[in-house]
């Protein structure tokens, strides 16, 4: 499914989802009233500060101080400032989203949904709004993986899927380094499996370390938590979905968290290969798909309030249209943009693999929701009691054990194994 098609899926569940409980829609001009109640069940679950410590070690493993340090603060720091939000202010902001649409990169029938509109999609509520230093409404340890109903949608969902991207993009680049990277006699290429030698050049480890986890940074703001379990509906933007190929016909919307996660790394100052390697996440720029990724790094570079070809992060052709720079060597030698081609990084293709865990754990989470409202009497919840159900039982099912153990639980061992899993957490006074 392309990348447009699985979010259009992901969220049609969550909208029948939300619909069956009797969810209403929030004001998303107020931070989310049900935050705090998702830090408490992310902070008590083993998996979700498993998941994050694991990051903080591979994280800590990046050698570029700039890079490792930026990104630990990012994500691990419970005080670290929306770099791009400061100095924002309501006639800012007015004015970014006007030159996000002259632009051809917003269109606002997108945010007809979103109580607060386009203006609340793309500047969500956050703590000390225009202050010197404004604050995620969210930890890391409460954040969900993506919209309620899709991946990872529990406390801190964000840290097991960003971690399990991490641990894939620093396998792929393994295997590309042993199929690609060793040679035999002669000097000459062979196949070697898998290799890990991040010291040889052929790949940069830092940028595999950190592009996933920059990439779904700003989720910390996007989905916040409303007061009944659910969570704040998402904005997509980046295009009008109509003419974004470079003025042909073509569709770059995506999520508004990716965006926004490129803008923050934008504003603050991580490198272009860095930044358009998180940018591929969503998809590769690959395969006449160049534009997508160019629009979300023009998007972004107006929400960060910056030149994005000055900074070295797009660069224009003979035709006017901004295109992927020639980093490293790419512009020794040929011009490949006017060959008819892209400048393309390898970083580029392992980020955008090591984000596709979606195909696995969105239905996980689809199945498991069938699975906990069938056995919810028996635990004494009712899912038609929407806060409590959500707030005491699903949320926090979900975040001890993941809709992907259960899942496999499910169709190794049948219904019995998933109620022995809640039984668990019910010994323990979890639910």
């Amino acid at each position: 499914m392309s990348n447009s098609g699985w979010r259009i899926a992901t969220a049609c569940v969550a909208m029948s989802w939300m619909a069956s409980s009797g969810a209403l829609a929030a004001d998303q001009t107020q931070v989310g009233a049900g935050n705090a109640n998702a830090e408490s069940t992310g902070a008590a679950s083993p998996l979700v500060q498993s998941a994050k410590q694991l990051l903080i070690d591979n994280a800590n493993r990046i050698e570029d101080r700039f890079i490792r340090e930026t990104t630990l603060d990012a994500f691990n720091n419970p005080h670290t400032c929306i770099v791009h939000r400061i100095g924002v202010t309501d006639a800012v902001k007015s004015a970014i989203l006007q030159q996000l649409e002259l632009a051809g990169l917003i269109n606002p029938a997108d945010a007809a949904t979103i109580t607060g509109g386009v203006k609340a999609g793309v500047f969500p509520a956050i703590l000390a709004d225009q202050s010197p230093c404004p604050q995620l409404p969210l930890s890391f340890d409460a954040t969900p993986g993506s919209n309620f109903g899709g991946h990872h949608s529990y406390p801190g969902g964000l840290a097991v899927h960003e971690s399990f991207n991490d641990q894939s993009s620093i396998n792929f680049a393994d295997t590309y380094r042993g199929e690609y990277a060793q040679s035999g006699r002669q000097r000459l290429p062979v196949a070697q499996g898998s290799r890990r030698e991040p010291e040889d050049g052929f790949v940069n480890q830092d940028i595999i370390l950190a592009a996933p986890i920059w990439h779904d940074w700003a989720k910390m703001m996007v989905f916040q938590w409303n007061a009944d379990g659910t969570e704040f509906t998402e904005m997509n933007f980046g295009g009008t979905g109509s003419n974004d190929n470079f003025g042909a016909p073509g569709d770059s919307r995506t999520g508004g968290h990716h965006i926004l996660s490129i803008a923050e790394s934008m504003a603050r100052g991580l490198p272009p290969e860095l930044v358009i390697t998180q940018a591929s996440a969503h998809s590769a720029p690959t395969l006449g798909n160049e534009f997508k990724v160019v629009n979300w790094l023009r998007a972004a570079a107006i929400i960060a309030r910056i030149d994005p070809v000055q900074k070295g992060y797009l660069t224009p052709d003979a035709k006017g249209n901004l295109r992927l720079p020639a980093l490293l060597a790419l512009g020794e030698g040929v011009d490949l943009v006017g060959q008819g081609q892209t400048n393309l990084l390898l970083e580029y293709q392992i980020h955008n693999l090591s984000d596709s865990d979606f195909v696995n754990s969105i239905p996980s989470v689809t199945e498991a929701q069938v699975l906990l409202q069938t056995v919810a009497s028996q635990f004494g919840f009712n899912p038609a009691d929407t806060a409590t159900y959500n707030n005491k039982f699903r949320n926090v099912v979900l975040a001890f054990l993941s809709p992907e153990h259960l899942s496999v639980e499910y169709s190794q061992q049948g219904i019995k194994a998933v109620i022995a899993d809640i039984a668990r957490l019910r010994a323990l006074h979890i639910i």
